[in-house]
């Protein structure tokens, strides 16, 4: 059982606040109890609002100095305890061990290039005197904090997501209050933990940040208020089309999810294309936003592509979370385990082959590859969330771009070819927020602009790109 190192109960105001109730969190591999969270309520989520909006000036006033020292204070706290949150992340999320590795190293990086920001956050001056009303005045803008911020974080990568959520709100001057997944709240908790102690050693007030953990009603409470000046969500399209609407007219910036393409043209390194997907498509056992979903092949490569897929893919170990070795384990419940096979199930009955897996053995499911996958079932047109890879043939790179961007979603779709030509193509073509060139498209590093266009969402994630959504201009006008 995991003994926790911050107090207990949920950082509310300037302590930490019990609760009533606590639910289990449960490690998804074998369903054992990690440890019992608190359980906030929408009186709780009220209550950490009303104690943002009394911090929220002072919170703005803040100088940079201030602000980039709790910064650089949560990534050395990070760094310090790093061992022990990987650890924590696996039995928290079920996530195999080299992901949850990954996760946090990531998450250090994204707080160390948020305490950077903090130097760049300026403004220009402007020529008013281009019409003649402006002649004598002297006009500079400056970007001020947006206000109060709600950061809803995603299940899969809990510490990462709610680090950007948290840190570029605390470069940009803004208090922020956090909800957490309500499987996965513990290493964010522990995140909280640390950011407070960072704060008070750098004399910020202990609400710069608050966490309130919860069901649909707390998110609610959150997002709904008006005195929120943004709301900031990671998760679901449907979940991120109503949170848009509850919090209309405050800002909203959504990440929803995709069901990533890779495109395979008739030139390109077959072996390297092939590598993409394995290690593309199943990373964190597919619980990923921009994990390979979709591979359109052209014609002539279409039948070796396979074949070495299929040949390679034992390559995938799936297993226990905690060796090394593994890359596909639980996901991160039972219900969505029924929700992949069922997919599965259907998109071989409409008449896609089923080229390996589509089994489970310890409720675990075995990397899966689909073949001629149609339009209409799930495991094409949605986020699959699993194991599961879906290949199609096409006869041209610009029908595979038309059907890249035949998809509701448009974050990351990735192009493996040899000509300079069909990479520009890719540039100016596809309808995504990210194009990735001979790489799988679920790169990511944590200092670039990163979000998607149509359903995937709206807004820029990256310390730099957050603090801009999370800042305001303010023009000045001045006659001397």
């Amino acid at each position: 059982m995991f003994q926790p190192p911050y107090p207990a109960g949920l950082p509310v105001g300037p302590d930490w606040v019990s609760t009533a109730d606590t639910e289990p969190v449960v490690f998804p591999y074998d369903g054992t109890v990690v440890a019992q969270a608190p359980v906030g309520t929408a009186e709780l989520a009220r209550a950490a609002i009303d104690h943002a909006v009394r911090v929220r000036r002072q919170v703005g006033e803040l100088s940079s100095r201030v602000r980039r020292d709790v910064l650089t204070g949560v990534a050395r706290r990070l760094e310090q305890w790093r061992d022990d949150l990987v650890g924590l992340l696996v039995v928290e999320t079920g996530k195999p061990l080299v992901d949850c590795e990954v996760e946090v190293a990531r998450t250090l990086v994204t707080w160390q290039a948020a305490a950077e920001e903090v130097a760049r956050l300026h403004g220009e001056t402007v020529p008013l005197d281009l019409l003649p009303s402006g002649d004598g005045l002297v006009g500079f803008w400056t970007r001020k904090p947006i206000g109060v911020v709600v950061g809803i974080a995603g299940f899969n990568y809990p510490l990462l997501l709610a680090s950007h959520k948290i840190a570029p709100s605390i470069a940009a001057g803004c208090p922020v209050v956090c909800k957490p997944a309500p499987s996965t709240p513990l290493t964010t908790l522990w995140l909280l933990h640390l950011v407070r102690e960072a704060a008070a050693a750098a004399g910020a007030p202990a609400e710069i940040a608050q966490l309130v953990t919860g069901d649909v009603a707390v998110g609610s409470a959150l997002v709904t208020d008006p005195r929120v000046g943004a709301v900031s969500f990671t998760g679901s399209a449907a979940v991120g089309h109503r949170i848009a609407r509850d919090a209309a007219p405050r800002k909203t910036l959504l990440e929803l999810g995709s069901n990533a393409a890779l495109v395979v043209a008739g030139d390109a390194d077959l072996d390297a294309a092939v590598d993409a997907v394995l290690r593309g498509g199943f990373y964190a056992s597919g619980q990923a936003c921009i994990s390979v979903q979709r591979v359109l092949l052209a014609d002539e490569i279409a039948e070796p592509f396979t074949e070495r897929l299929v040949a390679r893919l034992p390559e995938v170990v799936v297993g226990d979370p905690r060796d090394r070795a593994t890359r596909v384990a639980a996901l991160i419940d039972e219900r969505s385990t029924s929700r992949v096979l069922s997919w599965i199930e259907a998109a071989v009955a409409a008449g896609a082959g089923l080229a390996a897996g589509g089994t489970v053995d310890g409720g675990v499911i075995a990397p899966t590859v689909l073949t001629d996958v149609p339009d209409g079932v799930d495991c094409w047109d949605e986020e699959v969330f699993g194991p599961v890879v879906c290949l199609r043939r096409v006869s041209t790179v610009d029908e595979a771009f038309d059907v890249v961007n035949a998809s509701r979603y448009g974050l990351h779709a990735s192009v493996f070819s040899r000509s300079l030509n069909t990479a520009f193509a890719a540039l100016d073509r596809l309808e995504v927020g990210g194009v990735v060139i001979n790489e799988v498209p679920g790169f990511r590093s944590d200092t670039m602009p990163y979000g998607g266009v149509k359903d995937s969402g709206i807004g820029r994630e990256g310390p730099r790109f957050a603090v801009e959504e999370l800042t305001v201009t303010r023009m000045a006008v001045i006659r001397p």
